[in-house]
């Protein structure tokens, strides 16, 4: 299931199907029903008009968070990249052949951290991951073996910068998980299939493609929705644009 909402657009007509099954099934089973009294009329379009604004309320709140938590990961982005850069200067304050070393290791990492924000869900980040983290190791245990023969605070500084290149690496991961819970999802999709059932028991016969209607508006907010929550799924996905930069700012040297 969470691998799915990776997909929007596969979400949307899943959304779609299944709203607009579910309410030619509210339709058909009107059919069967006996003539309502205006007393009952009314009390199901209040009934209706409820469902429909907390539908609409749970569309507005889930499209709050997804908002935030594309904002966050692109705030991320730009501290990663700022952080990369600032160890990079440092790295001047090491003494040869370790400040060579550690900036070469810096400009492969900002690449591989380039191909893991345009990787897509549906390839395999595994081996990424790998070179990512083998690196990390690697660039620290330079610094490191560097700050056992000074301690000073300079060497210092360049220890500090190091961390934080990691560090912020795995904020941008956390930032990455943290999405719309799946509970979320589930209720929203519940109060849409229940909402899209009384559309078509309220309807008539002679105006059944009204009813792909609602379902067309629900299914192409849940794709909005799901597309700017996915970091790696959608359309809509924080582009790393600093680090991009920064890689040119650097190879250019």
């Amino acid at each position: 299931m969470e691998q799915m909402m990776n997909y929007p657009v596969l979400i949307c007509i899943v959304a779609l199907v299944c709203l607009w099954a579910i309410a030619l099934l509210g339709l058909l089973i009107r059919k069967g029903k006996k003539t309502e009294s205006e007393a009952e009329r009314e009390e199901f379009g209040i009934v209706l008009s409820a469902t429909l604004t907390l539908l609409g309320l749970l569309i507005g709140f889930s499209f709050s968070m997804a908002i935030s938590r594309y904002d966050q990961r692109k705030n991320y982005e730009e501290e990663e990249a700022n952080a990369i850069g600032t160890e990079y200067l440092r790295a001047d304050l090491l003494s040869e052949p370790v400040r060579q070393k550690v900036k070469a290791q810096l400009v492969e990492y900002l690449d591989l951290r380039i191909r893991k924000y345009q990787a897509h869900a549906s390839e395999n980040a595994q081996e990424l991951g790998l070179k990512t983290a083998r690196l990390q190791q690697e660039m620290w245990d330079a610094v490191e073996g560097a700050a056992a023969a000074r301690t000073d605070p300079v060497m210092a500084a360049v220890v500090t910068g190091m961390n934080d290149v990691i560090n912020r690496q795995g904020y941008t991961q956390a930032a990455r998980w943290n999405r719309i819970p799946l509970p979320a999802w589930g209720l929203m999709a519940a109060i849409a299939l229940f909402s899209n059932f009384l559309v078509g028991y309220r309807a008539e016969k002679r105006h059944t493609f009204l009813l792909l209607i609602v379902p067309l508006a629900i299914a192409v907010s849940f794709l909005l929705i799901a597309d700017i929550d996915s970091p790696q799924g959608g359309v809509i996905r924080v582009a790393p644009q600093n680090l991009i930069a920064l890689s040119d700012s650097l190879k250019g040297q």
